[in-house]
């Protein structure tokens, strides 16, 4: 017995140490770790757990049959991180490029049932060349099976996938099915087709990184967030677990806090103007609030006239939702719905408190907006906001006009409480254009036209857009200093913490916007 054990401790240290020394070499030179560095550095020290370590393919055909590598180019475990159980997978491009065939796919449909049923995160490191092609439609079938898995584990458990080096065809469907991606800069792809068969198709000359690079998907927001290297890329995914539950049953972990709770942000009175056509960085106005000043902007690429946001009040996670001025004045677009609908039913469906600030002088019109359909993607935004059964408070920071005025979780659609600064306009429309619209006649007709319209935007404004007006109809609960907004905001939400105790076993899912 002895010594069959130890015939049994060489092999898996041969199968730790991978194949052979100028495979990893190869890997270095591209400026990739290997699998098991990888997570070495999510994991916490010495936790990891392996399963599966000695399976292998029975493929054969096409020289399979002579490539029998153990782990079958996927490394499958649990371990955890800040002490709590996270389920991993992780692809190993030294072994058949870390393509997926039978074997592989199995291994990691193994370890997603487990993840599922113990209720613990699911992380996924991608750096593989799509399907195995010398094993045909079972290797397909394995990517079948992934992605029925990535729709069951929707909403019940947090599911990361973090592109490390190619994720070509059939795969790059299972990280967009994920609720985040993570990417490195010039070493991740992730593309249905690539160059070669753009270039026979279309005729066009692409690269992999001007076709499905980091800063491509960024832009386009199939990836959530970027790094330059793959240390900063796997810290930040510990960083986004540590502000997400193990799963939908329970809340996001909280921490103690030592950024007082009464502080006051008089910097406020300064960082948002009171004219309301000057712009402004409303990140800044987020990082007066919060804990610390400390801000995890998701999608931070794509929408830009949107901000989401993780953050914490008082030591618990929050989610901040909030219309960007310097950006397209902070209007609503296609992107900007999208995006932000995305991140409200993830929060929701992980049971992450929502805090909307809102300056918006309504959706985009357009052409080319009404065109793409504007009506259908600001209609997920409102579903997503109406579905969500989270604390929800919003603050009007200045304006909100018209339609968007209701989809930026407004009393009317089910928030828990609307505050407001002293300058806020809630409006149909502002009152320069209102008074076009109303008094149209009165001012063409006038002596002196633009003095007439001067004096009923006045009027206009007295009447219906002064800052009290939807505070006295109960449509604001209440109009707070800008100074007090950190401790008004953490008062409230404690007061919610205990809505909606008692969950399902599955609110929603969180499909692809």
């Amino acid at each position: 017995m002895r010594e069959q054990v130890e015939e049994l401790a060489e092999l898996k240290r041969s199968v730790v140490m991978g194949p052979e020394a100028a495979a990893t070499q190869r890997q270095r030179d591209k400026g990739k770790l290997t699998a098991r560095e990888r997570l070495e550095l999510l994991l916490d020290p010495g936790s990891f757990q392996e399963i599966e370590s000695l399976r292998r393919h029975r493929a054969t055909g096409f020289g399979l049959e002579n490539r029998r590598y153990h782990t079958d180019g996927v490394i499958t475990g649990w371990g955890t991180i800040e002490e709590r159980t996270v389920f991993v997978f992780a692809q190993d491009f030294r072994i058949l490029g870390g393509a997926l065939g039978e074997a592989h796919a199995e291994k990691i449909h193994k370890i997603m049932d487990l993840a599922i049923s113990a209720g613990a995160p699911l992380v996924g490191l991608y750096d593989g060349a799509g399907a195995r092609i010398q094993e045909g439609v079972s290797a397909l079938a394995g990517f079948g099976g992934i992605f029925r898995r990535n729709t069951r584990a929707s909403g019940v458990i947090p599911q990361i996938s973090v592109i490390l080096g190619p994720c070509a065809g059939g795969a790059a469907y299972s990280p967009a099915l994920t609720d985040y991606v993570f990417m490195v800069r010039e070493t991740a792809q992730i593309f249905i087709t690539g160059p070669d068969v753009v270039a026979a198709v279309t005729g066009e000359q692409v690269t992999m990184n001007e076709l499905g690079g980091a800063d491509v998907h960024a832009r386009t927001g199939v990836t959530h967030f970027i790094a330059d290297d793959e240390y900063g890329c796997l810290h930040d995914v510990r960083l986004l677990l540590s502000m997400l539950p193990s799963n939908n049953r329970e809340n996001a972990p909280s921490t103690d806090c030592v950024d007082p709770a009464d502080r006051r942000n008089e910097r406020l009175y300064d960082l948002v103007p009171l004219d309301g056509s000057r712009p402004y960085d409303v990140r800044a106005v987020i990082e007066e609030i919060v804990d610390d000043g400390e801000v995890f902007e998701v999608h931070e690429q794509w929408a830009r006239n949107v901000v989401c946001a993780l953050a914490r009040l008082d030591g618990h996670v929050v989610a901040v939702v909030a219309n960007q001025p310097s950006v397209l004045a902070g209007v609503l677009d296609i992107s900007a719905s999208e995006k932000a609908a995305r991140f409200v039913q993830s929060c929701d469906a992980f049971n992450i408190p929502l805090v909307t600030l809102i300056d918006v002088p309504g959706f985009l019109p357009g052409v080319d907006q009404e065109h793409g359909g504007i009506i259908r993607h600001g209609a997920k935004l409102l579903y997503a906001y109406c579905n969500a059964t989270v604390p929800r408070v919003s603050v009007v920071l200045r304006k909100s006009y018209g339609g968007a005025y209701i989809v930026m979780d407004s009393r009317s659609i089910g928030a828990d409480l609307v505050l407001a600064w002293p300058g806020n306009e809630i409006a149909v429309m502002g009152a320069e254009a209102a008074a076009n619209v109303i008094f149209r006649r009165e001012i063409t007709g006038a002596e002196d036209p633009e003095t007439m319209r001067q004096k009923k935007i006045d009027e206009y404004r007295s009447e219906l857009v002064h800052p009290l007006y939807a505070a006295e109809r109960g449509l604001v609960d209440d109009v707070i200093d800008p100074a007090d907004t950190r401790q008004v905001l953490i008062r409230s939400l404690a007061m919610l913490r205990t809505k909606h105790a008692d969950l399902p076993m599955r609110k929603h899912g969180n499909p692809p916007q």
